[in-house]
């Protein structure tokens, strides 16, 4: 589950005073860190990035700068949610980091419950997303495991058919599509056929090209 799994913070900043600073702050509230002292540090070990967490980026480093980092990061798709800290950032520094999705962009020196409070935020931003994607995977592979008949009839329940007018449009007994019905219920675990309908609003499912659209009233 989403909520058994440890949260980390990433601390991407060149000024060592500063990574020790921020995480002696954050261990002595629980938090655990991973620092790296350049951007070019962490994309080169981005394999090990926690699927839970935040980044708390400098703006001005050597090398790549943090707006780059977050541009790089987004054409990745890596989804850490990024909380900007600077000494020496401007307000069209601050536009753009926001405007690519940054949780907040602080300037030096911050205070520490400013700073708690705003990584909170994030990470709690990263867990209901990571939650989401979680919820979407284990939708398709519940999805996958539907066989191509079964499939056809979960499109056509959430379209609104009845039982009839499915077996009418697949060319089968109604008692046939009771049996389909049955195991797609089953098998995408769900209770009723709202449930069944906000999944297939989540799996994205293309539109159906059955033919008896064409004249259902």
């Amino acid at each position: 589950m989403p909520d058994g799994i440890a949260a980390e913070v990433i601390i991407v900043d060149d000024d060592p005073s500063v990574q020790r600073a921020l995480k002696r702050l954050l261990m002595a509230h629980g938090f655990r860190t991973r620092p790296y002292c350049s951007a070019k540090e962490f994309l080169e070990q981005r394999a090990s990035a926690p699927a839970v967490g935040c980044m708390l980026l400098d703006v001005n480093m050597p090398g790549l700068s943090g707006l780059e980092l977050q541009a790089e990061l987004q054409m990745l798709g890596m989804k850490l949610p990024i909380v900007f800290i600077t000494g020496h950032g401007t307000v069209p520094m601050g536009v753009q980091a926001m405007k690519q999705g940054a949780v907040d962009f602080l300037q030096k020196p911050f205070d520490s419950p400013t700073l708690l409070n705003i990584i909170r935020k994030a990470i709690e931003r990263s867990r209901q997303k990571y939650a989401e994607e979680s919820e979407c995977l284990d939708l398709e592979q519940r999805f996958e495991s539907l066989s191509a008949r079964e499939r056809e009839v979960f499109r056509l329940v959430v379209k609104g058919l009845l039982n009839k007018q499915i077996a009418c449009e697949l060319g089968v007994v109604e008692k046939t599509i009771k049996v389909h019905r049955a195991r797609v219920m089953g098998k995408m675990q769900a209770n009723s056929l709202a449930e069944l309908v906000t999944m297939a609003e989540m799996l994205r499912l293309p539109p159906c090209s059955s033919s008896i659209f064409s004249f259902r009233k």
